[in-house]
């Protein structure tokens, strides 16, 4: 009979011995005078587990010791440091100069050539790594495909033919609008051979974001497929691009993979289907050599008001640290099955389920579909049908996981899970302990990962072989990253000081402008802190250095005088064993300035109730102090979530001030939530 991944890791779950949570010093800590310079901390977690003993002594980096001699060599010879990292890859032409640096502007291995696809896949066919697959792929339906290296490199060079067949050329713009099939790597990969930027729109954003994302860009040509499948319905992406198209002038061609067979209407002379493209190419196209500082991608992220941001990333830095950090971060063998559970449509699904894998000359695993479709164990399922070694998700995810509860992983066979990561937003501690527990059957390191769309790459993490993780921490930056937790007035805060998130240093991966708009980029990210980039999330710093993530500054509260991180009270109401997911959001209020609210969502055996909002609010005053309890609690199946995950707190707060909406709600996941929270029918 079959061990489950429980039973397999049951002894080997003794071998972490956490110290017991502490909080007291919440308390103390929001009663202290307010200090309009920094944000009042309320939540404190002190449980520490080592890195597992196993996998530390296999480890890239095996201890503290070791990552503060990196860290050391980083700041003190960034030039021999960085050339180390990148000489791991290939360059066409060594560059003269490591970093051109006029803020807020940067320029990183300076007069360098180098090509993305040909690191990811050219150099690893000249060896055996030819024959090892590159990308598993599962469609929700059930269909599975592997591709090898050898195979992946001939599809891209077709694709970048058929590119050049339709007139793109090198610092054009594709846009890519498709689901999570492997043909998207393929056109995201050709695209950086022949030097075309690509710009991934999320396969489930509407024909208007479409369309914005296609101007704003200069898009000349988009690739889409016919639907995709999400939850066992299609979701008709070519039809989106139909109706986009009349307002994108740029765009002369569309190339349209078949997916689900949908009939889809072809415009002759426009639009070409992906399979007779394919068949009409040759399947040889050189890799261009390319200037470091060559575009490579554009992505549009959201504000809470006004037009999207187009993140613009550059060629080699790019390149070098999403090598790295997937290297250090994840500590990648060449028998790794990684899986990261992100749409190619973040930028989460370009550095780490593609780029970074690739580069590195692992097994990266693609799912088309739901995590609970047809059932809520399909992620279990094909952990454990392809053994996968290393599992990147999101926390809201793995509270979905918890709400739908432990039985459904314990069916499967998780014994060969290694090492488990978290990306997206701060992770709770219980949610934490719960991923540690039961899916990594307290044997797995766990790195969660704190970066942003605009960083390019994983900034500050665990290295799992050599960092003691505290639950809910980031805890360091990584070697080569120079970050600090500061007041307003730029000075460092003192230990489990709330202050505000900067890097005082350039990167290789950092975003180079906003597209177009180089006065918004200084002044959203190089305005409040002359010469460092401020990541607009509050943070602190506890007595060892480890950072904890307090959530964007637009989520701090002023409530009776403190500065309060929402992001520290969610995680105290998910600390309760009867809430699944909680958002916390202020509304005015004339006693206090304002009042906080929060809307909680139950575990699925649990039943709303007056008694149980209360015990809620007491919960929280217990826990880090009487001035953080929720001045009202709303109870919600559902909260409004962006369709990568995060909760939408800005639409929160709209219906808890005033009971309406009149924000962009283009980038949300599910309407009918917000129409339930709007109407009341939580109550």
């Amino acid at each position: 009979m079959k061990k489950t991944q429980a039973s397999q890791k049951q002894s080997s779950s003794k071998q972490a011995s956490p110290k017991k949570s502490s909080r007291k010093a919440a308390a103390a800590t929001a009663a202290a005078a307010p200090d309009e310079q920094s944000i009042t901390s309320v939540l404190h977690e002190s449980r520490l587990f080592p890195p597992p003993e196993q996998f530390s002594s296999v480890a890239r980096v095996k201890s503290l010791r070791e990552y503060k001699k990196l860290r050391k060599r980083a700041e003190e010879d960034p030039e021999g440091f960085w050339s180390d990292v990148a000489n791991e890859l290939h360059w066409h032409k060594p560059w003269r100069k490591l970093l051109q640096w006029k803020a807020p502007f940067a320029k990183w291995f300076v007069g360098g050539k180098t090509n993305m696809s040909y690191n990811c896949l050219d150099r690893h066919v000249e060896g055996w790594r030819k024959t090892k697959a590159a990308i598993i792929w599962e469609g929700e339906p059930g269909e599975q495909r592997t591709l090898t290296y050898g195979q992946l490199h001939h599809e891209v060079q077709k694709f970048a033919n058929v590119l050049l067949s339709l007139g793109v050329r090198s610092g054009d713009t594709v846009g890519i609008y498709m689901g999570m099939v492997p043909e998207s790597a393929i056109a995201m990969l050709a695209c950086t051979r022949i030097g075309a930027a690509h710009n991934v729109v999320f396969g489930g954003f509407s024909a208007e974001a479409l369309r914005d994302r296609m101007n704003d860009s200069n898009a000349k040509l988009i690739v889409t497929q016919d639907a995709a499948w999400r939850r066992g319905t299609e979701v008709k992406l070519k039809d989106a691009v139909d109706r986009a198209m009349p307002e994108c002038p740029m765009v002369k061609h569309v190339v349209v993979l078949r997916r689900t067979g949908t009939p889809v209407a072809m415009h002759p002379g426009r639009d070409h289907w992906w399979d007779q493209m394919m068949e009409s190419v040759s399947g040889r196209c050189a890799a261009v050599p390319l200037d470091s500082e060559h575009p490579l991608y554009f992505l549009y992220t959201s504000g809470s008001t006004g037009k999207p941001k187009g993140i613009f990333h550059t060629l080699g830095g790019s390149m070098v640290w999403n090598h790295y950090t997937t290297r250090m971060v994840f500590d990648v063998r060449d028998d790794d099955i990684y899986w990261c559970t992100a749409d190619i449509g973040w930028v989460t699904g370009h550095s780490y389920v593609i780029y970074g894998p690739l580069l590195n000359g692992i097994t990266t695993l693609m799912y088309e579909g739901a995590p609970n479709w047809p059932e809520p164990d399909r992620f279990w399922d094909i952990i454990e049908r392809h053994r996968v070694s290393i599992f990147y998700t999101a926390p809201t995810a793995i509270r979905a996981f918890m709400r739908w509860g432990e039985g459904h992983p314990r069916k499967h066979d998780l014994g060969s899970l290694r090492l488990l990561g978290t990306v997206g937003e701060p992770i709770n501690p219980e949610a934490w302990i719960w991923y540690q527990q039961t899916i990594g059957g307290g044997n797995c390191p766990i790195v969660d990962t704190w970066w942003q769309t605009e960083t390019g790459g994983i900034m500050i993490a665990p290295l799992p072989g050599a960092t003691p993780t505290k639950p809910g921490s980031a805890t360091l930056p990584l070697p080569g990253i120079m970050a600090d937790v500061v007041r307003k007035d730029g000075t460092s805060c003192k230990p489990d000081e709330g202050g505000f998130l900067v890097v005082k240093h350039p990167w290789p991966a950092m975003l180079r402008t906003i597209f177009g708009d180089d006065e918004r980029y200084r002044k959203t990210y190089w305005s409040n802190y002359k010469g460092w980039y401020f990541t607009g999330d509050g943070a602190r710093r506890d007595r060892d250095g480890y950072f904890w993530i307090m959530g964007r500054v637009d989520d701090v509260v002023n409530v009776a005088g403190h500065r309060l991180g929402t992001a520290e009270i969610e995680s105290s109401l998910v600390s309760h064993h009867d809430v699944a997911e909680s958002a916390v959001v202020a509304r005015p209020d004339e006693l206090k300035g304002n009042a906080l609210v929060a809307f909680v969502t139950l575990k699925s055996d649990k039943t709303p109730s007056d008694q149980l909002k209360e015990t809620l609010r007491n919960h929280v005053g217990k826990e880090i102090g009487h001035i953080a309890k929720p001045d009202e609690i709303r109870f919600t199946d559902a909260l409004p979530k962006t369709r990568s995950g995060k909760i939408m707190r800005r639409l929160l707060r709209e219906i808890a001030s005033t009971g309406t909406i009149s924000g962009d709600v283009t980038t949300l996941e599910d309407f009918s939530a917000l129409e339930r929270l709007r109407d009341g029918e939580e109550e």
